[in-house]
């Protein structure tokens, strides 16, 4: 993304018109559509009073990513009873067939041994909760395998 559309929809998350954010920062509307559109750039002390009123720090304004965000703002509004609902198996199965497969094909009980000791490890030595263990857990092996793809 580019700085314009980081303004843009930063300021669309926030719900305020390009109007709105003139009005609150001293400047014409003109202004903001040309920051939004690349024509030019804010000034440093502009973009901190959008970061301000966008509720946000100037490092994630610049770096503003709409998908990003709103997967944050999905998660943060999911509750408890929700979750439980969901089979996340089926609904990440449907972008990667392997979820749906892999059972007919992996020694399930021997992984499942290994990860509970696993979680019983993190438990004891770091006093996590079980859902903290296994959020850790699932958080070494994404970095393990981000860092494997990325050696190759």
């Amino acid at each position: 993304m580019n700085l314009g559309n980081n303004l843009f929809h930063a300021r669309k998350q926030c719900g305020l018109s390009q109007e709105d954010v003139a009005e609150k920062l001293g400047v014409s509307r003109q202004t903001v559509s040309k920051w939004e559109t690349n024509e030019t750039i804010p000034d440093i002390r502009q973009s901190k009073k959008m970061a301000i009123l966008y509720k946000m720090s100037l490092d994630e304004l610049i770096d503003f990513d709409i998908d990003e965000h709103e997967i944050q703002e999905a998660i943060q509004q999911t509750n408890p009873e929700t979750e439980e609902k969901v089979n996340w198996t089926t609904v990440w199965g449907k972008k990667y067939p392997v979820l749906l497969q892999y059972q007919a094909k992996v020694n399930i009980s021997d992984y499942a041994r290994k990860i509970h000791m696993m979680l019983n490890q993190l438990e004891q030595e770091y006093q996590f909760s079980e859902q903290d263990a296994m959020l850790v857990l699932k958080d070494i092996l994404y970095n393990v395998w981000k860092n494997r793809k990325s050696i190759k």
